[in-house]
């Protein structure tokens, strides 16, 4: 029996700033989903060597790892991640941060986004995901 639709689809959100990681437990939490918090990359490396998430929402400028080095990190350690990462930034698509999120072909939620906004981009995701 197939029970992939009623499967709890996990999230960890890699975030320093507080406010909008409230914002992404609430938008996620009443989804459905089953959702992790971290405040930078290094956080998240320690979640992702116990855990194997459906997807991770990931803020590229986070102090102590930020999420270019969390992307190297999984690709090297946990490649079959890669495909489940969507990157966030407040950041203005300065020409090397454009390219960065090119080459990971992943997808991309400019801040500040609305709670709708994250909502949407997470179901797409996991959609695109299922159907691969």
């Amino acid at each position: 029996m197939n029970n992939s639709s009623i499967d709890i689809k996990s999230i960890l959100v890699v975030e320093d700033e507080t406010a909008i990681r409230e914002i992404c437990m609430k938008a996620l939490s009443s989804e459905g989903y089953e959702v992790e918090l971290v405040k930078n990359g290094k956080l998240a490396e320690e979640k992702l060597k116990e855990k194997k998430y459906d997807l991770l929402l990931i803020d590229i400028r986070t102090p102590v790892m930020n999420g270019k080095e969390l992307y190297n990190y999984i690709l090297k350690e946990v490649p079959d991640m890669t495909d489940k990462i969507i990157f966030t930034t407040g950041d203005i698509m300065a020409d090397n941060l454009q390219r960065f999120i090119e080459k990971t072909k992943s997808p991309f939620l400019p801040k500040p986004f609305t709670p709708s906004d994250l909502r949407k981009i997470v179901k797409e995701t996991l959609e695109q995901q299922r159907n691969a």
